[in-house]
């Protein structure tokens, strides 16, 4: 699994963060660091952290 994060609409309001704190923080820039190649059994709490992010900024490729 791949996961997507698009800058432009990222507003680094911290939802995906709270969902799923191991694979994503927001920096102290307002930026985003996140795990882009999580393990597959991680693909709940990414569901969660895409579903949660309320400018729809992250998505999953599989």
């Amino acid at each position: 699994m791949r996961v997507i994060l698009d800058t432009e609409l990222c507003e680094a309001n911290g939802q995906c963060e709270i969902m799923a704190p191991d694979l994503f923080r927001v920096q102290a820039d307002n930026t985003v660091k996140y795990e882009a190649n999580p393990d597959e059994d991680r693909r709940t709490e990414v569901e969660d952290a895409v579903e949660a992010c309320p400018t729809r900024a992250i998505r999953i490729k599989s």
